[in-house]
């Protein structure tokens, strides 16, 4: 049991480590408390609830990982080396194509609900 807290309090000083010195991440975050309000007000559903929490899941995740991978680039290779820069581009590529995914999913749900409330 023991090991398990252990592995908890682990988890959470990585994620707090994330949100105080990562950028992106902080970015990330806002982005997602300003979704969550509109999703209250536009009275989201179940289905949608849960698109929009996954998507919450997939980016934070896909930067928690670039962060991850750029940290351990950089301490393996300190120097600029063509191999890590190309590492590293591939990461962030991978946060990119999440969020534009994240966004798209965004789009989805909400302008069916801003339509309806519009008209």
């Amino acid at each position: 049991m023991k090991k398990r807290i252990q592995s908890f309090k682990y988890a959470y000083k990585g994620i707090r480590n994330l949100v105080s010195s990562e950028i992106n991440f902080q970015i990330h975050i806002t982005a997602a408390v300003l979704v969550l309000s509109a999703g209250f007000y536009l009275e989201l559903g179940a289905g949608e609830w849960t698109a929009v929490l996954l998507c919450f899941a997939l980016v934070l995740s896909a930067e928690a990982f670039n962060s991850a991978i750029e940290d351990l680039v950089d301490f393996v290779s300190p120097g600029r080396h063509e191999k890590a820069g190309r590492i590293k581009d591939i990461a962030a590529g991978a946060v990119l194509i999440t969020a534009i995914l994240a966004a798209v999913i965004g789009c989805v749900v909400f302008l069916s609900k801003i339509i309806t409330r519009l008209n």
